[in-house]
């Protein structure tokens, strides 16, 4: 029974990583002053993390964001996205862990803020620090709180979808 968990996990890692991607580079809304794009990558980063929990949701999120990156020109950044999305995922999955189940959207909305909020500060960070653009990284700052407030709202309408649905008590069994 362990092993077919285990795989179970695994084959939902691998499609939460190529629904990141591929929502990542469908809708791409070009920033010019960020060099960057808003999209729906966001949202299953976070719909990951809360389905994976924080190990498999930030391998999902980090490599499905970044292979999103490599594949849409923007080697430069690939590297920043890989930790800040994998981050972004385990602050989501274990905000939402602590809220139990009893305040699941609280929890989801608690640890997507939380999350999102880090993806901003993250960029910021690797922008500034790493790719040398001193204090003119902030320019990106409005643009990624715009990408985070996406990812946060299509993530819960999903999750209350899902819900509805009965399909994350379907995904959520052992069976």
């Amino acid at each position: 029974m362990k092993e077919q968990f285990n795989l179970k996990k695994m084959v939902l890692t691998a499609l939460f990583t190529a629904l990141t991607c591929i929502a990542t580079m469908l809708i791409q809304i070009q920033m010019p002053a960020t060099q960057g794009y808003v999209n729906l990558g966001d949202c299953f980063v976070l719909l990951g993390a809360w389905v994976l929990g924080p190990i498999y949701g930030a391998f999902a999120g980090g490599v499905g964001s970044a292979l999103a990156d490599a594949l849409a020109g923007y080697m430069h950044y690939v590297p920043g996205t890989l930790v800040i999305k994998a981050l972004m995922a385990v602050i989501a999955a274990l905000l939402f862990r602590a809220f139990g189940k009893k305040n699941a959207y609280l929890g989801q909305l608690v640890g997507g803020v939380a999350a999102e909020l880090w993806m901003v500060l993250g960029y910021f960070i690797y922008a500034w620090l790493i790719l040398g653009k001193g204090l003119a990284a902030a320019a990106s700052i409005p643009g990624n709180l715009l990408q985070g407030a996406v990812g946060i709202v299509a993530a819960i309408a999903l999750v209350v979808a899902l819900r509805e649905s009965k399909t994350l008590d379907k995904v959520n069994s052992n069976g």
